[in-house]
Formats: structure tokens, sequence, C-alpha cells
């Protein structure tokens, strides 16, 4: 836990250091002549194509550099990839929502990237809807006071409490806002006065900035609704992680992409091999090779070497350094620090393809719906860790209902979602990765039906014969597909130790060796990955 008497002025240097990379200004970057200096030589090494990896090396080709993508799987994109199976159905694997920029009255921009003008999100047609005991709401898209008078108008006797949360996460933002338009000239000794809202809650965790405003336990709960996207329930959760993206998801509303998360991978690789960069898939990378604590390369599955300037892990920060570097008693201390970290929730998923609409027959209007049997997010998380999906709660995503087509012609494509921990998957993990699957598939059965039996008692009735196709991904299909370390899927918890700018720095003590993606600065989700990717850029620039 960090102490409330952290010395000001380091975290304010970390503030300063950090906020004069949140624009980039390609204009003082060095160009790069785009040439190749000899075979199997680049610029850069990107490992792992993950959205932070291909906005790294997007970043890099841009600025006329030559970077090279190696990915394990047999298409780019990590998390944010597709799958096809039988009946014409095409699932995603994680994409349920995500901000996105506006021009021209569409939304179509990636934030960094304007030359990226095909992929098109569209919104949803409420922000999500929210199921509790005792209270069933839809909070709208774009529309900030409608959903506080919503909130207002089941807890009238909470309103000052109401208005003052969301003044405080609207503060925070224009704290921030004001920090980078400041560019380092900061009077130090003002920074309670100049930036108070960020001053008192950097220390704080969600919970506690909560507990400030409102009351009953209950309200806390629903004001609460979406700690799942961040893994962390309200009493871990750092307070700024959990309110900025939520503050900017109430105000500017959330989007999915026309075509799925696979087109936002596909255009990424797209622009980085236009630019001159390469994107190599199945392509494993083994070894970072090091020489004198610096990264001058990677060698691959195949025994090939490839070396470059810098190498940049888009894999997750445990395995590059605990799997794919040589031990390094230099490293004790730092490989100390990321053991110390806790690693974030996995996820078990059922993909649905259904053989009739019945989520019209049903008349379900929503895209994104969270079911709730209870107001504890305390109870729910430890359920998580132990994946006890008894309990009852989950998530669910009707993408039909977010853009007509998404599904062949009278049919339906519907994900359900629930957190879950690694530990009660880890016994199958031998066998799973030996091919012997069948005690683990009898386990993944089980929950799958308990969670298909649910959503068909509070929601879709006659969900079970309306199925046509069904996937179940679990903690390890995770870690199989993507590589991430305990099949985690918001990388490092978002504790106060480790989130905002106290989170796992970008550059490392190896030198030319950078991490970039969920596990490091900013964090987790699509919204933060692709500026993770460059942010880490920048950093290399401004060293070069």
């Amino acid at each position: 836990m960090i102490s409330r008497n952290m010395e000001r002025r380091d975290f304010i240097k970390s503030l300063l250091a950090s906020a004069s990379l949140v624009a980039l200004d390609w204009s003082v970057f060095p160009i790069g002549t785009g040439a190749q200096t000899g075979e199997n030589q680049y610029d850069a090494i990107i490992i792992g194509s993950g959205l932070a990896g291909l906005s790294c090396a997007a970043a890099f080709a841009r600025q006329g550099f030559k970077p090279l993508v190696l990915e394990k799987h047999d298409k780019p994109g990590g998390y944010a990839t597709a799958f096809q199976r039988p009946g014409g159905f095409v699932f995603d694997v994680s994409l349920h929502s995500t901000d996105a920029g506006e021009r021209n009255g569409i939304h179509n921009l990636i934030p960094g990237f304007p030359e990226i003008t095909d992929v098109e999100f569209v919104p949803h047609p409420n922000l999500y809807h929210a199921i509790y005991p005792d209270y069933d709401f839809r909070v709208p898209q774009k529309d900030l006071p409608a959903y506080i008078n919503t909130l207002i108008g089941y807890f009238p006797e909470e309103k000052e409490g109401i208005n003052g949360l969301f003044d405080d996460m609207k503060g925070l933002v224009a704290d921030i806002d004001k920090l980078s338009s400041a560019k380092g000239q900061v009077d130090m000794s003002r920074f309670p006065v100049d930036f108070p809202y960020l001053f008192k809650n950097y220390t704080r965790t969600w919970g506690q900035m909560v507990d400030d405003r409102i009351k009953n336990p209950k309200l806390k709960a629903i004001i609460s609704s979406l700690w799942g996207y961040y893994g962390l329930p309200p009493s871990k959760l750092s307070s700024i992680y959990y309110a900025l993206p939520t503050i900017g998801y109430l105000q500017d509303g959330g989007y999915y992409a026309k075509g799925r998360s696979q087109k936002i991978s596909n255009a990424f690789a797209e622009f980085i091999e236009k630019n001159g960069g390469k994107v190599m898939l199945n392509t494993r990378v083994e070894e970072i090779l090091v020489k004198d604590h610096a990264a001058y390369g990677v060698k691959t599955a195949d025994g090939k070497q490839y070396t470059g300037k810098v190498v940049v892990s888009n894999a997750n920060a445990h395995d590059t350094f605990h799997t794919m570097m040589k031990e390094d008693d230099s490293l004790k201390d730092y490989l100390a620090k990321l053991d110390n970290y806790s690693v974030s929730l996995s996820c078990f998923q059922i993909f649905l393809g259904l053989k009739k609409d019945l989520i019209k027959e049903v008349g379900i209007t929503d895209s994104e719906i969270f079911y709730e049997p209870g107001y504890d997010p305390e109870t729910a998380y430890q359920s998580a860790l132990n994946a006890r999906v008894e309990d009852g709660g989950y998530g669910m995503m009707l993408y039909d209902n977010v853009y007509k087509g998404y599904s062949p012609e009278g049919k339906n494509t519907i994900n359900i979602l629930v957190l879950q921990g690694y530990e009660p998957w880890k016994k199958f993990e031998a066998d799973y990765f030996k091919g012997n699957k069948t005690e683990y598939r009898k386990e993944k059965e089980r929950m799958a039906d308990m969670l298909i039996n649910q959503v068909e008692k509070t929601l879709l009735p006659g969900l079970k014969n309306a199925i046509e196709v069904k996937e179940i991904g679990t903690p390890l299909t995770n870690l199989r597909y993507t590589g991430n370390y305990r099949g985690a899927i918001y990388g490092f918890d978002q504790t106060l130790d480790n989130s905002g700018m106290n989170r796992l720095a970008h550059s490392t003590p190896i030198a030319n060796l950078y991490l970039a993606g969920a596990w490091t600065k900013p964090g987790h989700g699509y919204g933060a990955v692709i500026p993770s990717g460059l942010q880490c850029f920048g950093e290399i620039m401004q060293k070069w």
C-alpha cells in the first residue's frame, strides 16, 4: 500500500514525466531511412502482435523506421482477434465495447493513427443494461446527466453525494488535462491547490473515493457496476484507474468495431507492412538476445536470429524475463518487484451461435447486459477468484443488437462471460498441454451448463434449445492462444502500488529492451494498450 506520506516531489515528478508523453510531437522525433541494413536486421523487433505491439510497430513504420513484428499465433491481434465456426458464425474473442474517435460525423478514428480510416465503430443502443435484485436500469449513451438523474431517482436521499462523486471524477479529468497542458511547468509548492482532485485521490482506492460521498451500500454497488472492466473490487482498485476511463465512457459513449476486433488488428498489420515494416505470424520468440546488459535481438523457435536497435516485448512481463531471458543476477531486484505484483483475473466465456433470432423473439434491444444477484462486489470478486459460477452473476453481449448483419440472417451471436481466477484451472494445466483434456472438458461443460441455465432463467427463455454452435473458453484457453501468464486478461492488477504513475514502466533494467501492453503503463483495455504502444515508442524516440 502506498503511504499517504509518499514524497510529494517524487510523485509530482513521475506525473510530469508521464504527462509529457500523452500527446506525441512527431515533428521532434528522428526520421528513419526505411532501409534494411542487412538480412534479418531491423530498427526495432516487436515481440507479440497485441494492439500495443501493433501500435508501437506502426509508429516506427510511420516515422520511416523498419520494424519487425513476431507473432506466435496465426493471426495478429492477441485478444483483439476473431474466429469462425460452422453455420456462418464469426466470434469476437474479447471486444464488447470501447471508445472511438469521431471525424466528419463518423466514428472511424483510432487514437494516434488518423491514417487508418477503414475501421468504423458503431455505438451501442444503450451504454449498458444493469440488473440487480431491486433495480433494473439502462445507462444511456453519452448522457451522463440522465444517468445521474436515474441514480437520484432511486436514491433521492443521496443526491448530494451522487453529484459530488461525479464532480470528483470530472475534477480528476480536468486536473490531468491541466497537468498535460502545463508541459512540465508546474509550481510544486502549489500542487495541492492547483490540482486538488488529483492530490486528494492518487493514494485512494475507488472504494475509498465512493465511501467519501455515498452511504447506501446498494448504491455503492450500483455506482461501481463496471468494476469487472478493471478486474478488481472497489476495495483494491485504484481510484484514478476506475474514475478516469469510466467518466469518459459515460460521457463519450461505448462503441464496437464493425467487422469485429480482428479488423482493428488487421488494419494495423496492413499499415505496418504498407509503410515498410514486416509482420511475421506463426513465429514464436524463444529468447531475447542480450550482451553486456543490452538487448540486441531475438531468437525464434525455428533457430533464426533477428537483430535490432531495440526490442519491444508485447508479451507478458513475467515470461519476458523468466522464460525469454537467461538468468542474470543484475535483474534480481527487478524480478522481485515483478513477482510481487498480483496478476489479474482471467475469464470464462461461452460463445453461442443460435439457430434462430431468439433475441428478437424475446424482445431484448440491449447489447451489453450485466446481471448481478447481489450488492457486494467484494464477495463477487472472491467468487470470481474461486470460479464459483453457481453464485450467479454474469455479463452478456448480444452482438446482433449493435448492428444488423452481424450474424447470418435469422440467427444470433451471443457471448456470456464471467471473470475467473487461474488457480481452479491450474490442476488441469499439465494434462491440458499434453492433449489429455477429458477432466478439463467435464469441468468446463459443467460450468457452461450452469451459466446457460442461469441466463435462460433470468433473461433468455428457450436459450438451450436454440443453440446451434457452442464454444467454451477458459483461463487455459487464454494462456494457450495469447501466451498471457496465468491466462490474465488485464495484465498486472490495477492496485495502488501498480497503477497510474506507479505502474510498471516501459523501460527495463536491460538497455534497449522495453515493454508495451497491459502489463505496463497505462494498463489494460483497447483504449489503454494502443496508447501504451505509442508511449513506449515515444520514450524510445526521446532516447534516440
